[in-house]
């Protein structure tokens, strides 16, 4: 067996008052914890530095700015690296990215045992909007403050296995399960930060979408016979509610482990990898049973559109 014991590190609320070193110092704690659970690998959040700055409207670049990393690892979270290769686990988890070019990114890491990066993934669906919205109960405004990830959907061959990233929003998308799926993905971490309610549905509550969130994962594990791991940023950061959902699910699309609730919290499972082999050579083994010829509307076209008759 190639087994992974991975930790899926949830991250209670970050007030929009609470510096980096006091996230990192909560991230390194659930590191500890991991590390005495015989963890190989812990996944954060998504944004896992600070609150999730796109509920708020800023018109001040500067402003904005301030809650992006102009490099990584930093001042701030240089313990969390250190503390991480001490242990021995490597470490994935998600921030805004300000480049040296200036562009703006959501993106997310993961390192080796050493605390070396290796890999790299920009989120590519941005949700919401790029202006305020009054007729919104709460903006969503990613679309203002990023721009679509520029990686496409990499996978990478390390810690012995096959791991791909997304993040959030991408979840709810086949095409990102399946680039990654044609890449024999066996492991695929993601962080998210989802509000527990949808700004433009009402009656879309914490429930539909603890539902919504729930299918996508464990559709996307199915049908591409990899392990998920993901990760959530959960509670009441400055009076807007965010929903838990952190899960580990296996490749048969099965819930294997859960968090219980909305703060800080570490859940674990030993993945054997080589679990995923099964549904890749049977059910969903692409090369023998994929018609790529009757495909080509997937990337001729982004927008529906109503056949002529």
């Amino acid at each position: 067996m190639r087994t992974l014991t991975i930790g899926a590190a949830q991250l209670g609320p970050i007030q929009k008052a609470d510096g980096r070193q006091e996230v990192v110092a909560r991230m390194i704690a659930l590191l500890d914890e991991a590390a005495g659970k015989g963890c190989d690998l812990v996944v954060y959040p998504e944004l896992a530095l600070t609150t999730f700055f796109p509920r708020w409207y800023m018109t001040d670049q500067a402003e904005v700015d301030a809650w992006f990393e102009r490099e990584m690892p930093n001042a701030a979270t240089r313990p969390l690296f250190d503390k991480a290769a001490g242990h021995g686990i490597a470490i994935s988890f998600g921030y805004a990215e300000l480049t040296a070019e200036g562009r703006r990114f959501n993106t997310s890491i993961l390192t080796d045992k050493s605390g070396s990066i290796v890999a790299a993934y920009r989120k590519v669906h941005l949700p919401g909007h790029a202006e305020h919205d009054p007729a919104r109960t709460h903006q969503h405004l990613e679309k203002r403050y990023f721009e679509p990830g520029d990686l496409g959907f990499p996978v990478w061959r390390t810690l012995g296995g096959n791991i791909g990233m997304c993040i959030c929003n991408d979840r709810r998308w086949p095409e990102t399960w399946r680039v990654m799926g044609l890449q024999d993905v066996e492991l695929v971490v993601l962080g998210f930060n989802t509000p527990s309610v949808n700004s433009q549905k009402a009656e879309e509550d914490g429930e539909k979408r603890h539902f919504h969130h729930l299918l996508s994962i464990q559709a996307g594990a199915y049908q591409n016979s990899t392990w998920v791991v993901a990760v959530a940023k959960a509670g009441t950061e400055d009076g807007h509610h965010l929903m838990g959902g952190t899960v580990i699910v296996d490749p048969d699309g099965t819930v294997v482990a859960e968090a219980q609730g909305e703060a800080d919290e570490l859940i674990t499972y030993a993945c054997d990898l080589d679990a995923t082999r099964f549904g890749k050579e049977t059910v969903f083994d692409f090369a023998r049973h994929r018609r790529i010829e009757h495909y080509g509307l997937i990337t001729e076209r982004s927008g529906a559109e109503a056949p002529s008759q």
